[in-house]
């Protein structure tokens, strides 16, 4: 067995990183979601993935920018370390995070066991939940490769059904007589409607910040990190603009809304010849697809903190042979399944957007102060056990204005006022259990 020290390997390209983010963002969200926002935004539903877009870019460009400056696994939990100088706001940051990625793991878990059960009603839930997510734990131990060729398939086949679906629809409006657009700020989508939707939507765009997570896996990250983030995004957030534009020019919001599976409704009414069971199968992708990144995410984040001396320095452990963070791998593992297994959970978006727009309040925060101090040609990696020197980012490299990361930590505090307040309790409750452990960490150290 390897010690902690040992290395990742570095094996993904521009294009490999960008279809890891693409297919991060365009997994379950808006097959699960496009209904619920139009309820909430109505024919204005276009407009609130724009607004949460909006959000979610200029996070983005902070998370650019910072991923070329550290391009370490621990992102997040990095960036904060590096900024604040503080081991407890890092581990705060990490828990978060790591909490939003392995609930919504379960949660599609539990959605793949529903769609499978449909389809064969002689396999239990339970038993589909275990068989998926021990797949995907061996898929996630054999290595970044077997993970990304993995992840190019599905991401392949959720683009295909999202490219069906603007497809059929834009046939169906140019036979029935054209979009149906709703602009926001009408009697009937008054503005806070919208920003209610593009609270709820944002959950869809969740999945670029966790390509900062395999930063160390990446083939020259100061330069490709920063560009593949901001391509994802904005493939993703077209995408779903569109999508949105057709869904609601196909089928009336409030009928939408009140559908299990939306866009499966939609390509129903645009397209009756396409059979019922192959999209289905191609949503089964996509939910497989985001529960496979978020793991991915989940033991990279965990190995990254690690190698910060936040958690225990085993789980920082690399396999001698896979390369693999394989003892962080089996602890998001086991409680991926526990947390799916327990027949409690409900999807947790708005739960998940709120410890997201959290951290990405601290992170362009972080990005504020670490712009305004003085950097040095080189500075010395302190969280390793060696003694090398790492070299800082160029002069060259990506940078932004001051007034990106100030805009982006007041837009998710902003966004987070539209939230349902159950799912704000929700994560408040996490953010607490958090807390704890910081202060249980400290202690020891005393203690010792």
């Amino acid at each position: 067995m390897t010690q902690p020290s040992g290395k990742l390997v570095r094996v993904l390209g521009f294009w490999a990183i960008v279809a890891y983010g693409v297919g991060d963002i365009l997994g379950a969200g808006i097959y699960a979601l496009i209904g619920k926002i139009a309820g909430v935004a109505g024919g204005a539903a276009w407009a609130a993935f724009l607004v949460s877009m909006g959000v979610a870019a200029l996070t983005a460009l902070s998370y650019a920018e910072l991923s070329g400056r550290f391009p370490k696994s621990g992102g997040e939990s990095y960036y904060a370390q590096e900024a604040f100088r503080s081991e407890g706001l890092a581990l705060f940051i990490g828990w978060l995070v790591l909490c939003s990625g392995v609930v919504s793991m379960a949660t599609v878990s539990r959605a793949l066991g529903g769609y499978v059960h449909n389809f064969l009603p002689g396999i239990s839930i339970p038993v589909v939940i275990l068989v998926f997510l021990i797949v995907l734990t061996g898929i996630n131990v054999l290595g970044m490769r077997a993970s990304s060729a993995t992840n190019i398939v599905c991401t392949t086949i959720e683009i295909i059904g999202l490219l069906l679906v603007i497809v059929v629809g834009v046939l169906y409006v140019a036979r029935t007589g054209g979009l149906h657009v709703v602009m926001p700020g009408t009697a009937s989508v008054p503005w806070t409607a919208v920003f209610q939707g593009g609270a709820l939507a944002f959950f869809a765009f969740i999945g670029f910040e966790d390509m900062v997570n395999v930063s160390e896996e990446v083939k020259a990250p100061e330069r490709t990190l920063p560009f593949a983030i901001l391509f994802a995004l904005g493939v993703a957030g077209a995408v779903y603009i569109i999508i949105a534009l057709l869904a609601v020019s196909v089928i009336p919001p409030a009928e939408l809304a009140a559908s299990s599976a939306p866009l499966l409704d939609v390509v129903r009414r645009a397209a009756p010849w396409v059979p019922v069971g192959l999209f289905t199968v191609i949503a089964m992708f996509a939910i497989s697809n985001t529960a496979l990144l978020n793991f991915v995410m989940g033991s990279r984040l965990i190995y990254g903190m690690a190698q910060q001396r936040l958690l225990p320095a085993a789980l920082g452990t690399v396999h001698p042979t896979r390369h693999t963070p394989h003892i962080a791998i089996g602890v998001i593992a086991v409680a991926a399944i526990l947390l799916a297994l327990s027949g409690s959970l409900a999807f947790l978006a708005g739960t998940t957007s709120v410890l997201l727009l959290a951290v990405f309040f601290l992170v362009n925060l972080s990005l504020i102060v670490i712009q305004r101090r003085p950097r040095p040609p080189a500075f010395r990696d302190r969280h390793s056990a060696a003694t090398s020197m790492v070299a800082a980012a160029p002069a060259a490299g990506f940078r932004v204005p001051a007034a990106i990361p100030i805009a982006g930590a007041c837009a998710s505090l902003g966004l987070m006022l539209f939230v349902q307040p159950d799912a704000v309790k929700v994560a408040g409750v996490m953010a607490l259990v958090g807390l704890g452990i910081v202060g249980a960490r400290r202690m020891t150290i005393r203690r010792s």
